[in-house]
């Protein structure tokens, strides 16, 4: 059984971060450990609230998995602080992690800003380099560009610029733009190209956590970057369209949808 860690922050609802994480381990086959890099209070309506985890006991968390079990991907979700990626950073160099991939985390479908600013330069030129494949998001995307981001071209010339901050892949979401959705995967020479049919539902908390430890899943399982990118768009359009109401605002994907 491949071996997964989420590196990332707690959410109280369950249904992104750490928790949609370790559930998307789980339902497809793989075993998962977490390093908790801060605890929200978040429910199906926003976030109410962060406690960073300090950096001693993060590095210790990391230190104790490696230095134990086999690790067959990484996966880096919400990193807050700057001194919380540069940790992360020095960690998984000294331990030689595979498979990383990073989810930039900044802000919370609610707009609750998750990375603080003075953080984002860690992200770029520290976090980011390390990254077998990043994901950023529209919104998350032109924050790290300057690009503003209409449409596929747009996409395309920012998905070149992420690329040259060093890390192999470039995933760009097109989720949030009006047109039907379209993800663009750069890999300093291509670019591939996964369409969907967009699902009319407000239940898509937690999507972008869901499809990046998908991503990690199947590289752990030993496809190819552009293979498991696919995989995980199957698995993560099957679980958004099983998504079902929860709470009074945005109510979660449904990571166990194959088992009901």
């Amino acid at each position: 059984m491949e071996k997964l860690l989420t590196i990332a922050g707690s959410d109280s609802s369950g249904g992104a971060g750490i928790q949609a994480d370790l559930k998307t381990f789980s339902a497809l086959g793989t075993y998962g450990m977490s390093v908790i890099t801060a605890i929200t209070a978040q429910n199906t309506q926003g976030v109410f609230g962060v406690q960073d985890v300090e950096e001693e006991i993060i590095y210790k968390q990391i230190e104790a998995i490696f230095t134990d079990i086999d690790v067959d991907a990484v996966k880096i979700g919400m990193v807050s602080k700057s001194n919380t990626i540069e940790t992360i950073v020095n960690a998984l160099k000294k331990f030689k992690a595979k498979n990383i991939v990073v989810d930039p985390v900044m802000v919370s479908k609610s707009g609750y800003h998750l990375l603080k600013s003075e953080a984002k330069k860690s992200l770029i030129e520290k976090l980011i380099p390390i990254a077998k494949i990043v994901t950023p998001n529209i919104f998350e995307a032109e924050v790290i560009t300057g690009i503003e981001i209409k449409d596929i071209k747009d996409m395309e010339k920012a998905a070149k610029k992420i690329y040259g901050l060093g890390p192999q892949y470039v995933l760009v979401k097109g989720g949030h733009l009006s047109h039907e959705p379209i993800d663009i995967l750069y890999n300093g020479e291509k670019f591939n190209y996964y369409r969907a049919v967009r699902i009319e539902t407000k239940n898509t908390h937690g999507t972008g956590c869901t499809l990046s430890s998908a991503i990690g899943v199947y590289l752990a399982k030993g496809f190819s970057v552009d293979k498991a990118v696919e995989k995980a768009k199957d698995y993560i359009t099957s679980a958004i369209s099983k998504s079902f109401p929860l709470g009074k605002g945005v109510g979660p994907v449904h990571h166990f949808y194959s088992w009901w």
